[in-house]
């Protein structure tokens, strides 16, 4: 029961970290300031409201102050493909392989070496018991 349980949790991990090294993504941050104002995954992040805000002075001239805040974009990419490096081994060491790794796995098994062959007999029922009645008894 616990090997199942740790092979698929094993399963599990493993399917999860290729998934995570093939996934691309993008993180935007957006600075007001010189301080992170707002981070976010996937989508733009929210501004802060101070961009394109002006002053206007007497004249009704516009005077722009300069953008304090600015955008960073930064891209997350991932593995295009998902390929096994290594050599191939011929079928002789897969099979030896599997035979030493089954031999050596069944040193540390318990097995029960009793067999019960009687677990689905009934006994019949008794309706007299010819023993008492004809006084034949073992001494």
């Amino acid at each position: 029961m616990i090997k199942g349980v740790l092979k698929n949790i094993t399963a599990i991990c493993l399917a999860f970290f290729v998934m995570a090294s093939t996934m691309s993504f993008t993180i935007n941050e957006h600075y007001c300031g010189g301080s992170l104002v707002d981070t976010s995954l996937f989508v733009k992040a929210d501004t802060c409201m101070m961009e394109g805000m002006g002053m206007s002075n007497s004249n009704d001239t516009d005077i722009i102050m300069d953008n304090c805040c600015n955008d960073v974009i930064t891209l997350v990419d991932g593995q295009d493909e998902v390929h096994q490096n290594g050599k191939q081994i011929a079928f002789q060491q897969q099979l030896f392989i599997t035979t030493f790794l089954y031999t050596y796995s069944a040193l540390f098994s318990t097995k029960e070496s009793s067999v019960v062959s009687y677990k689905e007999y009934i006994p019949p029922i008794l309706v007299k018991d010819i023993q008492v009645l004809d006084e034949a008894f073992l001494i």
